[in-house]
């Protein structure tokens, strides 16, 4: 009998799910198919949606979670899923506040997002963008984890999970899962399983998800990264699990197009905290042809019927507020600056028709005019010609997110598609999850989702293992097994019990359960402890820092600036010569964030998204030398 929960991929849904298990008591074992955790939900610009949290009282928000439900329920549609919906809304302070009382997050900047009634969507004020923030702040958590407390955390990467195991005689059973290493080699691993493996929108393989369900949509570059192929949803349905609303594949109307590169099928996207801050979209003729704040498909419609290229445009005062999206962007060659009569000329237009379009939204914010397109909110006005700070930005429709998967019950259980009912010892969490956005997502509720169903697969999974271990053969060993329970309050943490489990009773092989700390508190609530617990008898030595030193070798700018291609990709960052080539498929932010920078001084992009430790904690081979003249140092 296995004393471990299966978590299959290394994203946000993921990383919470396998947390929770710690916070319940239960030893966790993560598969990732990449070198590297964090999948898509790194690159979620515009935060996190939350109702009702403190931070929203504090700001004096007028929210709800009945307003958030209300607005999910429309933006779901058709397809809306009360009961998935209500836990998605019901549950999103806890998870806001789950982030920032268990990993110390600041989540306390709230902006409001298209198709939403208020302001909801947290961030924090530390120029990082937010999944990136909270998504290496479980992971990083999640790796000391592994390395203190081996006992009861294992991670393994590039280890590719390719079927889900059943038992022989009842599929309904899920007994673990098989993968692939890195070295081609075929193993089994036996437990509970939560599925995490994210969506499908950069599925070009042979088979497919998009091109069978949404073959018009096949074209489109994508905001994903390689890894979005969809799995999970075609393990599961192989197993006889049920797909829903494949077809409802979400495109998001501002993927950012590089002036040098425009046909690249990989795209950046312009967060929707842009346009929630102010920004502004333009066709080819200078005119704005939409409410910027509707749902996303809505504003991706009307850019497919109007006059392209469509520009992305902040004034001076939203500029300022988002001033890390335009210095990031920017500095992609993603973004340029330049003054309102520098646009009219980029656009075409005279100075009198783009002043007059901007006189015009001045007058409608102001409630002189109606919008011919039904635009209620506005920030960061006025627009006036005469700005010398607008940002500006080329954007096109991109895949981004898949709303259909897999069907789970309200308590992440995943479906069978005959039987309606769920299967044993198999739950499923984020973008894998079909049902909880309905026909469209809300910007903002897909870190939500992440954490929410994470943290539900977490609890459901726990309970089931606990309930099998505690069954053990059968009702007859079950009295037994719990007569070998001890139960006592840990001194040092009085609000702690410590269950001790007799190790010659439960076992697995040579492997023995490991003892466990369970809150006495519900694990859902928000003061749950910081760190997963063992007792004293069974807790792991600390694993000493690892050894990073700067190699002495020197090198010019000029010499690193020869190797300034894929195939030979060096940067420097901080004075350090770095050579990226053999990381750039592991690195999660995608192949071209560091390409785009290959001969080059990335340090200014690099102190945006990281801390100094990243670099000899997950890429100290890459190190190569310094910069000749200089004596780098990293704050570690």
């Amino acid at each position: 009998m296995t004393d471990h929960v299966i978590v299959v991929g290394g994203g946000l849904s993921g990383l919470s799910a396998a947390h929770q298990l710690l916070i319940n008591g239960a030893n966790v074992v993560v598969l990732d198919k990449q070198g590297f955790f964090g999948g898509n939900s790194t690159k979620a610009t515009s935060g996190i949606n939350g109702a009702l949290t403190r931070t929203q009282i504090d700001l004096k928000i007028q929210d709800s979670v009945q307003q958030f439900y209300d607005d999910t329920l429309r933006s779901a549609r058709d397809l809306a899923r009360p009961d998935l919906i209500r836990v998605l809304t019901y549950n999103s302070a806890a998870a806001v506040e789950w982030l920032q009382d268990v990993f110390k997050l600041d989540l306390t900047l709230v902006s409001r997002l298209g198709g939403h009634s208020q302001p909801r969507t947290h961030r924090g004020h530390d120029a990082k963008f937010p999944g990136m923030a909270i998504t290496y702040a479980l992971m990083e958590k999640l790796e000391d984890y592994a390395e203190t407390m081996p006992d009861r955390v294992k991670i393994l990467k590039k280890a590719r999970v390719t079927k889900l195991l059943q038992d022989p005689a009842d599929e309904l059973k899920v007994i673990g899962v098989e993968y692939e290493n890195e070295n081609g080699e075929t193993n089994n691993l036996y437990g509970p399983v939560v599925l995490a493996t994210g969506g499908y929108a950069a599925d070009f393989t042979d088979s497919s998800l998009l091109k069978k369900y949404r073959p018009e949509v096949y074209g489109l570059a994508t905001t994903n990264g390689t890894h979005a192929t969809g799995d999970g949803q075609k393990m599961i349905m192989q197993a006889g699990g049920h797909g829903i609303d494949l077809d409802k594949v979400q495109v998001h109307p501002t993927g950012l197009v590089d002036p040098k590169d425009p046909d690249n099928k990989w795209k950046f996207l312009a967060a929707e905290a842009l346009r929630g801050e102010g920004g502004i979209l333009l066709n080819a003729n200078g005119d704005r042809f939409c409410d910027e704040l509707g749902h996303r498909d809505y504003v991706s419609g009307e850019i497919f019927k109007t006059k392209t290229p469509i520009r992305l445009v902040l004034n001076g005062k939203a500029s300022n507020v988002l001033d890390f999206h335009t210095k990031h962007y920017s500095g992609r060659g993603l973004m340029r600056k330049m003054t309102g009569r520098e646009l009219a000329r980029e656009i075409g237009c005279t100075e009198d028709k783009l002043k007059k379009v901007f006189d015009d939204y001045n007058a409608i914010a102001a409630g002189k005019k109606k919008d011919p397109y039904g635009k209620k909110y506005f920030h960061n006005l006025p627009f006036d010609i005469n700005d010398d700070n607008f940002h500006v930005s080329l954007v096109t429709p991109v895949l981004h997110f898949t709303m259909g998967g897999v069907e789970i019950d309200d308590k992440a259980q995943v479906l069978h598609a005959q039987s309606k009912q769920p299967f044993d010892g198999l739950y499923a969490c984020g973008e894998l999850a079909g049902g909880v956005h309905g026909a469209n997502r809300l910007g903002g509720s897909s870190l939500l989702g992440c954490v929410v169903y994470g943290r539900v697969a977490g609890d459901s999974a726990s309970q089931y293992l606990f309930q099998k271990l505690l069954k053990g053969g059968g009702a007859s060993s079950a009295g037994k097994r719990l007569g070998m329970i001890s139960l006592h309050i840990d001194p040092a943490n009085p609000g702690q019990v410590v269950v001790n489990w007799d190790s010659n009773s439960v076992s697995n092989g040579n492997r023995e359960f490991v003892p466990t700390m369970l809150s006495s508190a519900s694990p859902s609530a928000t003061n749950a402890a910081t760190a997963p617990a063992t007792s004293t008898a069974a807790k792991a030595e600390p694993a000493g820092p690892k050894k990073f030193s700067i190699p002495s070798k020197e090198f010019t700018p000029e010499e690193v600036s020869k190797h300034n291609k894929k195939t030979d990709c060096w940067v420097i960052v901080k004075n350090l010569v770095m050579d990226v080539t053999n990381f750039l498929e592991d690195h999660p932010g995608g192949v071209n964030a560091i390409v785009n920078f290959a001969g080059r001084d990335a340090t200014t992009e690099f102190e945006m998204l990281h801390e100094d430790r990243v670099i000899p904690k997950y890429a100290p081979e890459s190190v190569i030398g310094r910069v000749k003249g200089t004596n780098p140092a990293l704050e570690l």
